[in-house]
């Protein structure tokens, strides 16, 4: 009788344990998913759930829990969302998965990091962002030719356009050329007269970086020359191909007449040595990366007053056109000035799994 008794109650376990498995199988045919392994669920690591609309979601961890996922959004500070489980697409998700994981064990990027970007790609980015290189934080300097003062007013960094200022210059160029012969052991005359006692670009810092746009690319060696236009000057050296980091650059304080500034002659041959006039300043030339901007620097401060900067050509030629500006910190400030433009932040929008 034990024995019987023993016998069927063995029985009844088996016989439910197969109800139970076979109750398994059909719910996980009704539902047309199949369960998550259970290294997905407890290995931490950013990869993507990919849905079966084509979008995805860049995630941490994710699991099932009886008919919806749960996961740790990588996008949204690590919080925990869910979503049905019949939205997602678990055969796109391990494709996904194995692809990226034999990338990274080949020294690939990492599952969900970003992908590697093409090296003439990066250099086209270089050669785009040296065109108008950052000067201060979102501040650039513009695609356009130009001369330009780095200033600042009230604690914000500025770039100010200068004009160059003779009235025989085609001002529709920014960088024109106007030579003339000096005689270097000939004592100072009238150079330049700058109409108005007062320049219209008024900088408030003593010691101005200035930026000159080479037009197209000039190596650091200034090994690639640019032609200018002398615009028919009755003393001008004839066109030839001209090489803007050849010249040399001087800041020559202007002599403030009744209704005009004079720029007076130096002597040339002076410069570079012991014994400086006070009132011409030499610049530090500089080639900024990409060859398309030089950076002046003044050797020493600027005191109150007005201004111009000269290029000399040669030990026996200069450039008539020159561009001024005053030193007064108390000025109001500069209309045309350029300000920095902070980034704006990226919108998201929806992926799909091959972007």
């Amino acid at each position: 009788m034990n024995k019987t008794k023993l016998v069927c109650t063995k029985f009844l376990v088996l016989l439910l344990f197969a109800v139970s498995c076979a109750g398994g199988l059909v719910l996980a045919a009704q539902s047309g998913q199949r369960p998550l392994p259970p290294a997905e669920a407890s290995t931490p690591h950013r990869t993507r759930l990919i849905l079966k609309d084509g979008s995805y979601q860049i995630v941490m961890s994710y699991r099932m829990v009886g008919d919806i996922v749960r996961y740790v959004s990588a996008e949204r500070g690590g919080a925990e969302e869910e979503i049905p489980a019949n939205l997602v697409d678990f055969d796109a998700t391990k494709r996904w998965e194995q692809r990226h994981s034999q990338q990274a064990g080949d020294g690939s990027p990492s599952p969900g990091s970003a992908p590697a970007i093409d090296p003439e790609l990066l250099k086209e980015e270089a050669d785009r962002a040296a065109m108008t290189p950052e000067v201060a934080p979102d501040l650039r300097l513009p695609d356009l030719d130009n001369i330009l003062a780095f200033d600042t007013f009230q604690g914000q960094p500025q770039l100010v356009p200068l004009a160059q200022s003779d009235g025989e210059l085609n001002h529709n160029t920014a960088h024109n050329i106007l030579k003339a012969v000096v005689n270097p052991l000939s004592s100072s005359h009238q150079l330049v007269q700058i109409k108005g006692e007062r320049s219209l670009v008024q900088l408030h810092v003593d010691t101005p970086v200035i930026y000159i746009r080479l037009g197209e690319a000039v190596k650091p060696d200034g090994s690639t020359p640019i032609t200018v236009d002398t615009h028919g000057a009755s003393s001008a050296i004839k066109d030839a191909p001209f090489d803007p980091t050849a010249s040399r650059y001087v800041i020559v304080r202007a002599d403030v007449r009744t209704g005009s500034r004079i720029v007076s002659s130096f002597q040339i041959g002076m410069l570079g040595g012991v014994k400086r006039d006070e009132d011409v300043v030499e610049t530090a030339v500089e080639v900024l990366p990409g060859g398309h901007w030089m950076k002046l620097t003044p050797r020493q401060s600027l005191t109150f007053g007005e201004y111009a900067l000269m290029e000399v050509l040669s030990d026996r030629e200069v450039n008539l056109g020159v561009w001024d500006f005053g030193i007064h910190p108390a000025a109001p400030a500069n209309r045309d000035a350029i300000l920095p433009q902070p980034k704006r932040p990226f919108a998201l929008t929806p992926r799909r799994p091959d972007q």
